[in-house]
Order: structure tokens, then sequence, then C-alpha cells
């Protein structure tokens, strides 16, 4: 009988941590999410544009919320339709408001890569003034946010049942090349803080490997 106490009382010690998300559960109305938690909170006192570490004090017209997995691809998965179609479904509302997700993006930059896949591009394309290739439908990010994209991407893939944005291979590349810098701690902190779940590819990047 003392056995099986000592058994039940430690049993929800056990339990605990597998009710801990994974994913995002807090937000689910992306441009609330957009406005009020993303530049109104993470990016309040500004910051550095994602691809181009371009700084900036507020939004302003220049900038734009930037998807690294992107949006197009996720309603592509879902097969729920346009961006409009896909609003009422709450599937991709809650994949649409992660944060980790989301990043601070010149405009003319997003719109040139939103529909694109990610590849290792060599010799092809002329790097631009922030470093980034583009080849047709694919996108090569510069050299110092390859890890970056390459732990969201993965985060994305598992964490939400999405398929690859691009070479399973490239991505195992830049996350290796590209280790998790300060800046990339420090914003993951402050994500995990807000949204209220963590991505497990920054903490071990070991764990991209086995993905």
């Amino acid at each position: 009988m003392k056995t099986l106490t000592v058994l039940l009382l430690t049993l929800p010690v056990l339990i605990i941590p597998s009710l801990v998300s994974s994913q995002n559960t807090r937000f689910s109305d992306p441009a609330t999410v957009v406005q009020n938690e993303f530049w109104g909170n993470l990016y309040a006192e500004g910051g550095t544009s994602f691809f181009c570490e371009t700084p900036f004090t507020s939004k302003g017209f220049l900038l734009t919320d930037g998807y690294i997995y992107p949006l197009a691809q996720v309603r592509s998965a879902l097969d729920c339709g346009t961006s409009s179609q896909c609003a009422d479904n709450d599937r991709y509302r809650q994949i649409a408001s992660d944060l980790h997700n989301i990043v601070p993006v010149r405009s003319r930059t997003e719109m040139r890569r939103r529909n694109s896949r990610y590849e290792e591009l060599g010799s092809v394309g002329k790097p631009d003034e922030c470093g980034i290739r583009e080849s047709a439908q694919f996108f090569e990010p510069p050299e110092k946010v390859k890890g970056d994209v390459a732990r969201t991407v993965a985060y994305m893939v598992d964490t939400y049942n999405l398929p690859w944005a691009g070479a399973t291979r490239v991505f195992k590349s830049w996350n290796r090349m590209d280790p998790p810098d300060d800046r990339e701690l420090t914003r993951h902190r402050r994500i995990a803080e807000i949204q209220g779940n963590e991505n497990p590819f920054v903490l071990d990047p070991d764990r991209l490997e086995n993905l």
C-alpha cells in the first residue's frame, strides 16, 4: 500500500511535462498578434531587419512582418485556398500567429521571397547588398542568418507537420555552418516568454540532424 501511495504521488510529476505544449496554443488571431505582440511587444523598442540587419526604431513603411516559412506554402500544405479563405481555417490561424516564424523584413525583400523555396545557389545569381541570392523561384538568405532560417523551418516542419520549404540537406548544412548566436538566442527567449513555447532546434541544434 505504501508503494502504491508513492507511485500515485509521483505520477502527476511525470505527467505534467508531457502536457506542456510544444506549439503555439496562446495565439490564433494573426492580425492582432502582428500588431500587438510582434510590433507592439517583441519589437516595441526597435531592432534590426532580419535579412539585411538594417536598424530601425519603429515599423515605418519600409518594413513589414515577414514569415520565414512562407504562408503561401502553409496554405498549400493545408489546402485551405487563398489567404482570405484560409482566414477561416483554425489551423492556419494558429500557424500564422506563431511568433517564432515572424521576422521584421524590408517590404521589397518580402515581396520577392514570399513564394520562394530555399536553396543553396552557389555562383548562380549575383548577391544583392544584403547578401541575398535569387534565381527563379529559389531564394538563398545571407550567410549570417542561414542557421536561423534552417532552425525555424525545422520547427515549423516538426511542430505543425508541414513539408520542408526546400531540400532537407540544405537546411541541415545551414544549421551546421551557422550555429545560434546571441541575437537569435535573445529573440528566442523573448518569444518563449510572450508565446509560451520554445523552438527546440535553437536550444539543441543537433536535434535537426535526426529530423
